[in-house]
């Protein structure tokens, strides 16, 4: 499915009080064209963590507003926001996010076992999920049986397997090494590529820079605007065929 535009508009978040205040984004705006894959790089604290959660409804803001297409995510109640998470946003995280007792096909089957998908059906695209990062051969392996560059591939093919129109990475190579994290960003920018999905990627790693279309620099809770020369020259010419 073709991903939808993705806006934030005046995005405010605070986490406490007075003093203790924490302004992780003052005002964010930004727009995301559809298949687009757009690198948001910052210092950590900088708000990229915030900034995602907010757009995927997993937190909401103080202030301002998230469409993504013709939904407004931050008016949605609970039960939107779930429904939006199951059959328009998917999540790749830092840390996995795997369960650990469940084999890979397991785990890249849980969201569409969470959608009602019938057995065979979810067993043919979990397969075939696996198949598309190089794991075909790797279905019935735990987590611990797999180095972190192979689990981060079986949590892209969860993301995946659900065919969303939206996906957030929230550095997704920040505990692999600079070979296998360059391997993982490709495959995120060809299988995002493949499926024109709106993609939005934290990150503070050049190899992720290397294969946005766009990059955004978020700076203590703001959104630096870039200097369009070097902006347009990271921007990738559309492909063709």
């Amino acid at each position: 499915m073709t991903g939808p535009v993705l806006e934030v508009r005046d995005v405010v978040r605070t986490f406490g009080l007075g003093e203790n205040a924490v302004h992780a984004l003052r005002g964010v705006s930004l727009r995301v064209e559809p298949g687009e894959l757009v690198a948001v790089r910052g210092r950590s604290g900088s708000g990229k963590t915030s900034l995602l959660n907010v757009i995927g409804g997993l937190d909401r803001p103080d202030g301002g507003s998230v469409h993504l297409g013709p939904h407004d995510v931050t008016a949605m109640a609970d039960s939107g926001l779930l429904r939006l998470r199951r059959e328009l946003v998917s999540y790749v995280f830092q840390s996995f996010g795997l369960v650990p007792i469940l084999t890979a096909s397991e785990n890249v089957g849980l969201p569409l076992r969470l959608r009602g998908t019938a057995s065979d059906e979810r067993e043919r695209r979990v397969l075939e999920a696996l198949d598309h990062v190089g794991l075909a051969g790797h279905a019935g392996h735990r987590p611990d049986e797999m180095s972190g560059g192979q689990q981060q591939r079986v949590a892209l093919a969860r993301a995946l397997v659900a065919d969303p129109g939206v996906l957030l990475a929230d550095e997704p190579t920040g505990q692999l090494d600079s070979e296998t994290g360059a391997e993982v960003m490709d495959l995120i920018a060809r299988l995002a590529r493949e499926r024109s999905m709106t993609t939005l990627v934290t990150t503070h790693d050049p190899t992720a820079l290397s294969v946005a279309d766009r990059v955004l620099e978020i700076v203590d809770g703001t959104v630096a605007q870039p200097d369009s020369a070097s902006a347009e020259s990271r921007r990738r010419p559309t492909e063709s065929g």
